[in-house]
C-alpha cells in the first residue's frame, strides 16, 4: 500500500494514499473568524469551498511553517453524516511516499482520547512513522463546525 509522509514538528506521519485525492502547493486561504482551533480557513477547489486543517496548529499547537514543502493535501473525509466531503490537510515536509504492507505498522501502545486520529506505528532507519486515519482527524465540535447536518443552523 502506498502512504504520503509528512512531518509535525520533529515527528514523522503516514497518510493511506487511497485517502489523498490531490497534492496542492499552499495556497491562499480565506479566513474562518472563530474557527475552532486548527482551522487555517477554507480554500477554492474547483469552485467548491473546502475547510483546510492545519495539522500542526491541530496536533502540536503551533502554525505550519510556510515551507516550499508545506502542501495541501486534498483527502476524501467522510463525517458523521457518512456522505463523503473534501477536506485539506495543510502538512510540512510532504514530500516523500512510502510504500509498505499495512500490516507493517504495529500497534503504538499509547492512545490519546484527543489523539484518536493516530494510528499504530512503523520504525526505519530514521525512526518512527505513524499512520494518521483522517476520518477520525476531526473532534465532533469541528466536525459540526465544518459540516454542519443539513437543515442545522451553526452559531457563526
Amino acid at each position: 500500500m502506498l502512504f504520503l509522509l509528512f512531518q509535525l514538528g520533529n515527528d514523522r506521519y503516514a497518510l493511506a494514499a487511497r485517502d489523498v485525492v490531490e497534492v496542492l502547493p499552499l495556497l491562499t486561504l480565506k479566513a474562518v473568524p472563530g474557527a475552532p482551533r486548527g482551522v487555517a480557513g477554507l480554500m477554492d477547489y474547483r469552485g467548491t469551498a473546502v475547510p483546510v486543517i492545519d495539522l500542526s496548529a491541530l496536533v502540536i499547537g503551533r502554525p505550519a511553517a510556510q515551507r516550499i514543502s508545506t502542501r495541501l493535501l486534498l483527502a476524501r473525509y467522510t463525517p458523521r453524516s457518512g456522505e463523503e466531503r473534501l477536506l485539506a490537510l495543510m502538512a510540512e515536509r510532504a514530500t516523500e511516499m512510502l510504500r509498505r504492507d499495512p500490516a507493517d505498522f504495529q500497534p503504538a501502545g499509547v492512545q490519546g482520547e484527543d489523539a484518536r486520529y493516530l494510528g499504530p506505528v512503523l520504525s526505519d532507519s530514521n525512526g518512527l512513522i505513524q499512520r494518521v486515519d483522517v476520518n477520525a482527524l476531526l473532534s465532533d465540535e469541528v466536525q459540526t463546525a465544518l459540516y454542519p447536518a443539513e437543515g442545522e443552523v451553526t452559531s457563526r
